[in-house]
Parts: C-alpha cells; sequence; structure tokens
C-alpha cells in the first residue's frame, strides 16, 4: 500500500459525514475494501486506520499484547472502545461516529483538516490542529532530532 500524505479541508455535514479526499482514497489498497477503523488519536483528533492494516497490524499487536498487565488490558480497552468501522458510500464519504466527532472537537457545517500520515488518516479540527502544532518544538529543531541520525 502506498502511504498517506498530504493534507486537505473538507466540510463534516450535519450527518457527520466526512469526504475522504480523492488523493487519499487512491492510496487505499483494495484489501481495506473501502473500509476504515475509525478510533481515537494519541492526541485530540481521529485516527482512521485502512481496514486491511487494523486487521493485519493493529490487532495482531494487541493480541499480543500481555492482559495480565493493567496498562496492556487499559491500552486495548482505550482504543477498541473507540472503534468503529467505517465504509465509504458512493461519494467518498464516510460517517465518522458521533463519539469521535465529540471527542475530536469536530463541528458539523465545519472544517475538517485530514493528514495523511503513512499508514493512517488523521482528523483534527483545524483550530486545535494549530493549537497542538503551536506548542511543538520548532520544525527544525524536531527534525534534525528525529532525523538527524539516519
Amino acid at each position: 500500500m502506498a502511504g498517506f500524505k498530504g493534507q486537505a479541508e473538507n466540510s463534516l455535514d450535519s450527518k457527520g459525514r466526512l469526504p475522504v479526499p480523492a488523493k487519499m482514497r487512491r492510496a487505499l489498497s483494495p484489501d481495506a475494501k473501502e473500509t476504515f477503523v475509525a478510533t481515537r488519536g494519541e492526541e485530540q483528533c481521529v485516527v482512521l486506520y485502512p481496514l486491511d492494516y487494523w486487521e493485519g497490524e493493529i490487532e495482531p499487536r494487541m493480541r499480543g499484547l500481555n492482559m495480565f498487565n493493567q496498562e496492556d488490558r487499559v491500552f486495548v480497552r482505550q482504543l477498541n472502545r473507540w472503534a468503529d468501522e467505517v465504509t465509504m458510500d458512493g461519494q467518498g464519504r464516510i460517517a465518522v461516529p458521533k463519539p469521535l466527532v465529540e471527542f475530536a472537537g469536530l463541528q458539523p457545517g465545519e472544517k475538517a483538516l485530514v493528514i495523511g500520515a503513512f499508514d493512517r488518516l488523521e482528523v483534527w479540527d483545524p483550530t486545535v490542529f494549530e493549537s497542538h502544532i503551536n506548542d511543538q518544538p520548532d520544525y527544525e529543531s524536531l527534525a534534525e532530532r528525529v532525523m538527524g541520525g539516519i
């Protein structure tokens, strides 16, 4: 599967449907069956994993966790609690589950920022995203620390 990249802004409609940007739909593997698993992101965003990636990578890793370890149990509960399969309709839209819309601070009728993050898409309220980015180290310092040793 080609990685998701780039960004796009689309409006969330009154029913919580969000168009998946065409360039990002093209990166979706046929094995995903036009379906994503939507769940809570590590920050205040919605994460969309292609179904095939979820089933082939995420679920096996979660099954490998030690359910006798409290931290592992809590993580699995939290991730799966928010998880829901969403399939694109004929117009390339997904219905973002209402609890996730509320968690991410998305507003029907307002813009949502969709960001490609290789194996997943992230959906952000643009204002929340800008605030999050502004709270991070500057790009140059971050790039040097993260990629400088490669």
